[in-house]
């Protein structure tokens, strides 16, 4: 299979745009994993989270120190208006104090901060889980549409061969007028639906341009459809995988991690901090300049325990367990939302199998001899239109169906923060997805 690279069409079309080409290909396709890249540099939701992330990893570094020393220069008792030194109390003086947090606050505010940076860095991979997952559910609905105007041509096609059979009898008296005049309506009919879900398409390259943050016109080449597994692994083995894998679960516990340690150290916010200062003077003497130097030692003294550090303790608490309680329920959600992608995936594998090789088949049997059996009189024309109309819905539902097992896909990698194939790989026929 030819490898598909990606060509900036800033050189060609609009810029900003992207286009997908097989080398030395006649036709271009939207390759999905070239979507994925282009969303990875380009989707602002996404720079958002990373911005965030970035911001709470330099913000966890000035938690690793202590508060900056304070530095006081004076001059003591001076004489007014004149500012001389008063003899013999006059002197200029010099100080240094530091606050020293105790009961390993800093320790723990530093371990508060890294990890609530970590989350912020789980939460920056699970935003990125999240774009490719709205990325692909638009590819998709993109492939769909696209698919269901190509059938919709295609049977307009034949709709149009039945007319001219139609008339073709009708000018031999071997078909009545009203025969010809209900082709023509069908006709007229998948017109109307194919200019519908033309402009389905555009409603879908709007939202993938949205998420890629970029336009999209009508000369975007069509969706090509990925090469999905032929398998996945059992559903407990998924669940499993999610339940450790998951970015939101990651940042989930970091924020758990983060919240016990800002509890622990909330309860610790009572004990006094020491604070330690450095004092040197110096004045004029009898015999010269005389200097001096004070050590002094201050705490803090918690009198509105009460109103400060009691309350303190209650929003930790409350904090640490609301901490875990969203992690419970995201716990619980990721194992409803993997078993739902699960039963999607295997409903979508299992009927594309049965489309393929029962319902389509006969379908189209069906209309080839409906078809025959109309030009020697056996069928009535209602009998031929509503056969076809049949073949024109079970090949929209099959194409519906490749759509809705790449949706699940991507939710299910979306679940658990892994890719399940390569998005790159394209599909050449439907029976590569069996």
């Amino acid at each position: 299979m030819t490898l598909l690279a990606v060509v900036p069409l800033d050189a060609q079309q609009g810029p900003g745009q992207i286009r997908v080409l097989a080398p030395g290909a006649t036709r271009e396709d939207l390759i999905l994993g070239r979507l994925y890249a282009a969303a990875d540099s380009a989707n602002p939701r996404l720079r958002a989270a990373d911005a965030r992330a970035r911001a709470l990893e330099a913000q966890a570094v000035t938690t690793t120190r202590p508060p900056d020393p304070r530095l006081q220069l004076g001059w003591m008792n001076r004489e007014l208006p004149g500012l001389g030194p008063m003899n013999p109390l006059g002197m200029t003086q010099l100080q240094v104090m530091q606050m020293l947090p105790t009961a390993g606050k800093l320790g723990l505010a530093a371990r508060a901060a890294r990890t609530r940076a970590s989350g912020a860095e789980f939460r920056a991979r699970d935003v990125a889980w999240e774009v490719r997952a709205a990325v692909a559910a638009a590819f998709y609905e993109l492939y769909r549409v696209e698919r269901a105007v190509a059938i919709a041509r295609e049977t307009r096609q034949l709709m149009e061969n039945v007319a001219a059979v139609a008339d073709a009898m009708y000018r031999v008296g071997e078909a009545p007028q009203a025969d010809v005049l209900r082709a023509r309506v069908e006709v007229a009919r998948m017109t109307e639906e194919i200019v519908v879900m033309e402009a389905m398409r555009q409603v879908a390259l709007a939202r993938l341009g949205g998420l890629l943050d970029q336009s999209f016109d009508d000369a975007t080449p069509p969706a090509a459809l990925p090469l999905f597994p032929a398998e996945l692994p059992p559903h407990t083995d998924l669940e499993a995988a999610a339940l450790v894998s998951r970015p939101m679960l990651l940042a989930g516990d970091a924020e758990l991690a983060a919240a016990d340690a800002s509890r622990t150290l909330a309860y610790r916010e009572l004990f006094p901090d020491v604070e330690i200062g450095l004092q040197y003077g110096q004045r004029a003497g009898a015999m010269g300049p005389e200097r001096m130097g004070s050590l002094m030692l201050g705490t803090s003294v918690p009198i509105f325990a009460r109103q400060r550090q009691l309350p303190m303790r209650a929003e930790a608490d409350a904090m640490r367990e609301m901490a875990a309680a969203d992690l419970r329920a995201m716990r619980a959600e990721t194992r409803a939302l993997l078993g739902a992608a699960y039963a999607e995936w295997q409903r979508a594998r299992n009927l594309q199998r049965l489309y393929r090789s029962t319902v389509l088949p006969q379908a189209r049997a069906s209309v080839e001899a409906a078809l025959a059996s109309y030009r020697v009189g056996g069928v009535n024309l209602m009998t031929l239109l509503d056969n076809q109309a049949t073949v024109n819905r079970y090949e929209q539902e099959l194409a519906a169906l490749e759509a809705m097992e790449g949706m699940a896909l991507a939710e299910l990698e979306m679940l658990m923060g892994r890719e399940l194939f390569d998005a790159n790989r394209r599909a050449d026929s439907p029976r590569e997805q069996e």
